[in-house]
């Protein structure tokens, strides 16, 4: 790996680290970013995917008392601790099945079609409407808020925004931005709707990521290993620190900011690709 090609990987893993778990798109932003430094080929889009897996790294270790609280109740002796435990696991994978299903279904025809900034751009303007139209409706306060905390969460509850994150599988419309606003249209608190989604991230990246490198494996080497670690590592970094501030965020904040500048940068995508400013490589 080349000077070049180490600063192309470390800046893809920013780009990851730092979306994933903000309601902004990492899968649209990597398209654009990947487009614009020529990071287009069929191994780079294998590599975009599997450093997802050092944003699953951090918040795993972010959440790593609470992980490992549920796996050693999942066997306890004491019903109630057994019970909480058992209900936590079957509403995150409740809220995983829609996405791992109909990505499962429809992964290679997206792929092949809305894997472009174009697309991408589109979907980031579309997806600022929603939040702008689901912040509107949270201050005239039309539904009240039934859950505060992720324990409170009924199956039902978790296979209604595991049904929202799917939208994600569009580029450019955000898993956690959609299983996000989703929770909260669903009656969540802004802080329970984030939580949830930073566990929902767990299986669906991780699925996401084993998938995608099991399916394109002919395509790699051993020789990919350092450029796959670093992406990684920084992907992994970037992504605690954004889990971290995003926590405190919520406590008093609105997303109408992302959905200002999801609405900007999408803008400013199709603006340059029309006027041909920036040749997009597809």
């Amino acid at each position: 790996m080349d000077a070049h090609s180490a600063l192309v990987v470390v800046i893809l893993g920013l780009v990851e680290g730092i979306t994933e778990f903000l309601p902004i798109s990492s899968t649209g932003h990597l398209i654009l970013a990947g487009s614009l430094l020529g990071w287009v080929s069929d191994k780079a889009k294998v590599f975009e995917i599997a450093i997802q897996s050092g944003a699953i790294l951090a918040v795993m270790w972010h959440y790593r008392a609470r992980i490992s609280a549920v796996l050693a109740g999942l066997a306890a002796r004491a019903p109630a601790q057994r019970l909480a435990a058992w209900r936590f696991a079957v509403n995150v994978l409740l809220g995983f099945l829609p996405a791992a299903l109909l990505g499962l279904l429809f992964a290679g025809a997206i792929k092949r079609h809305l894997f472009a900034p174009v697309p991408v751009a589109l979907a980031f303007i579309a997806g600022a409407g929603v939040i702008f139209w689901a912040e509107a409706r949270q201050r005239r306060a039309t539904q009240p808020v039934r859950i505060r905390h992720v324990d409170e969460l009924r199956a039902l509850d978790a296979l209604k925004v595991g049904v929202a994150q799917a939208f994600a599988l569009i580029p450019g419309t955000s898993r956690s931005g959609a299983s996000i606003i989703g929770g909260m249209l669903f009656g969540l608190s802004r802080a329970a709707a984030t939580e949830f989604s930073f566990f929902l991230a767990i299986p669906t990246l991780l699925a996401a990521t084993v998938y995608d490198l099991y399916k394109h494996r002919a395509l790699l080497s051993l020789d990919d290993l350092p450029t796959f670690a670093l992406g990684m590592a920084v992907a992994f970094v970037s992504a605690l620190l954004v889990v971290r501030w995003l926590l405190r965020y919520v406590g008093g904040h609105s997303f109408v900011p992302f959905a200002w500048y999801r609405l900007m940068f999408g803008a400013l995508v199709l603006l340059t690709a029309w006027g041909g400013w920036v040749q997009w490589a597809q």
